[in-house]
């Protein structure tokens, strides 16, 4: 049963509560994505089932994504959730039970597609609650806090656990967290459906790349989720290169994920001042430079102070990228939409993580931070040329 928008204050105490439970359900993945690589190593396997094991974490993303955006058009926000909460669970509590490798590969897949899956339902539900391209640039800086801080928890903890009481204790404490996600969602509010004869006329889900901007604004977000992922693997491997504890490595990793969410604390204000494309041209120039110098760091210290770096760069990114999408795109096919562009950066994460992890293996992982400083660097141009959107609202 639905009921009617609630009033701004009350859409602020509901978005708080949305995405105080999407962090426990992310940190989870977060947390077992840092503590099951190190497993793997402990026990032996190479930086390219390493690679494997991590690409494993959005491989159901790329097949569930579609799907996924069409149910969040079809049900709203609570089913997806729901469902998300008992895979994540699941998940996390089967490395528990059993933590060897194919286990922990199994452990990837439903927490990956956990939490892809909430995602969709949750971005979906906080743009259609906006009215105006201010309101959707505000709505989704302060919801991409939540994955930034969950990626500061999820490693952060987990290292801290694994430490002091070892990998099982850690997979049994995330697996908890998801719990904590439903006592918060389940208090939201459905928004009315769209419309019904919108889906009759709904089209195929590739018509979506018809549109240039969106194509644009699918590649930048490539490019840069890319750099992403590609930091979340090397960080680990780097650091049992150099022999770091599982807890530093953790930290290391959360100050990262620290530095992009208090980016995007700022970044209501910030995103009130300047356009959208200006802030993600700004931030390919700031992560290939950064991608350039992080192999030369070979202290814990200086390796924080480039992730720190990094995460302000690319903590920018995601809020402006779903404010320009949802408003190239159709109400009755943002979960679609969203969908796509999920599909498309998971796929990327499935790849990335396998090709860099045989890359390491051959010619040494510091490679690969300037294969990715060369990528992002080649796309700058790409995303310059989105200020056409700015320019087609402004006209």
């Amino acid at each position: 049963m639905t009921t009617p928008n609630p009033e701004p204050a009350g859409q602020r105490r509901e978005l708080f509560q949305l995405i105080v439970g999407h962090v426990f359900l992310h940190a989870t993945m977060a947390g077992m994505r840092m503590a099951a690589p190190l497993l793997a190593l402990r026990q032996g396997y190479s930086e390219a089932a390493v690679g494997v094991l991590l690409s494993l974490y959005a491989l159901t993303q790329v097949f569930l994504s579609l799907p996924a955006g069409r149910f969040a058009d079809r049900h709203g926000l609570k089913r997806p959730f729901a469902l998300s909460v008992c895979a994540g669970s699941l998940g996390a509590g089967l490395a528990f039970a059993f933590p060897v490798f194919p286990v922990l590969c199994l452990s990837a897949l439903l927490t990956g597609g956990a939490t892809g899956t909430a995602v969709i339902a949750l971005q979906r539900h906080v743009g259609r609650a906006a009215h105006t391209p201010a309101e959707l640039k505000q709505a989704f800086s302060w919801l991409a806090i939540g994955p930034a801080f969950s990626n500061f928890v999820g490693p952060f903890v987990a290292g801290l656990v694994i430490d002091h009481a070892g990998y099982r204790a850690a997979f049994l404490l995330l697996a908890m967290f998801p719990l904590v996600t439903w006592a918060f969602v389940r208090q939201a509010r459905e928004l009315a459906p769209v419309a019904s004869h919108h889906a009759a006329r709904r089209g195929k889900a590739w018509d979506l790349w018809r549109e240039p901007n969106f194509r644009r604004l699918i590649l930048v977000n490539w490019f840069l989720s890319s750099a992403w992922d590609v930091h979340t693997f090397v960080v680990p491997v780097l650091g049992h290169e150099r022999g770091l504890s599982a807890s530093v490595i953790g930290t290391i990793l959360g100050v990262f994920a620290f530095a992009a969410a208090a980016i995007r604390v700022v970044l209501p204000v910030l995103a009130a001042r300047v356009h959208e494309w200006v802030l993600i041209v700004a931030a390919m120039v700031a992560t290939t430079l950064i991608y350039a110098i992080y192999p030369f760091m070979h202290l814990a210290l200086t390796m924080g102070a480039c992730s720190v770096l990094l995460g302000f760069a690319l903590g920018m990114v995601q809020p402006m990228v779903m404010s320009m999408l949802h408003q190239i795109t159709p109400e009755h096919r943002q979960g679609e939409a969203v969908g796509m562009r999920m599909m498309v950066i998971n796929a990327s994460s499935v790849v990335m993580p396998m090709l860099f992890g045989g890359a390491g293996t051959l010619v040494g992982i510091g490679a690969v931070f300037w294969v990715v400083s060369a990528t992002v660097g080649s796309g700058i141009r790409v995303a310059w040329r989105l200020k056409d959107l700015t320019a087609g609202r402004s006209s």
